[in-house]
């Protein structure tokens, strides 16, 4: 289960910024996972629940926005999204397929104080 290492690197990015913006508390993390990062976001909750006790994020609000998979066509240049892993265009249905987003996990904002 990599989703522990994930959130040690998660907590301590967020304290990181916490300690730069001269914060003494992270209130809330907003990330967006993409459906290819390979994170169970259940699993990334839990474990994200049980080592942010003593930290900076100890009583800090995760958000978890899923990503979906944002491809486009090289051959008809659709743009369009699936939920699901899917290599091929929903509109000519040809497998050049390019990924533009859905692939990896972002922190997207901190609320600190």
């Amino acid at each position: 289960m990599h989703e522990y290492s994930v959130v040690q690197a998660l907590l301590n990015q967020c304290e990181e910024q916490a300690r730069q913006n001269d914060a003494t508390q992270v209130i809330k993390i907003i990330c967006k996972i993409g459906v290819l990062a390979g994170i169970d976001i259940h699993l990334l909750q839990t474990a994200f629940d049980t080592f942010k006790e003593k930290t900076m994020c100890e009583n800090a609000e995760l958000i978890l926005n899923k990503q979906r998979l944002k491809l486009e066509c090289k051959e008809c240049g659709n743009v369009f999204e699936v939920d699901e892993v899917r290599y091929y265009c929903e509109k000519c249905e040809s497998l050049r397929v390019k990924v533009l987003d859905g692939e990896d996990m972002y922190l997207m904002s901190l609320e600190m104080k």
